[in-house]
């Protein structure tokens, strides 16, 4: 882990630690790591991960004239 400490707002965290233990989750650690690793992936999809090679994305693009 790099650095291993973040520092979270007292009412954030409080309502993570809420969140986790309705969702079932172990600890509020194990929630907060479930929720930035579903942002990293749908950042990393949006980045470009299969998007360039996605027939529609490219049809699109090529629509709006950003590529031929």
């Amino acid at each position: 882990m790099l650095g291993g400490n973040v520092k979270l707002d007292k009412k954030l965290l409080e309502r993570a630690g809420k969140y986790a233990k309705a969702a079932g989750y172990s600890s509020t650690d194990e929630f907060i790591t479930h929720a930035i690793e579903k942002e990293l992936a749908k950042l990393d999809e949006a980045k470009g991960d299969g998007a360039e090679t996605d027939p529609a994305v490219l049809d699109r693009l090529k629509g709006l004239g950003y590529i031929e």
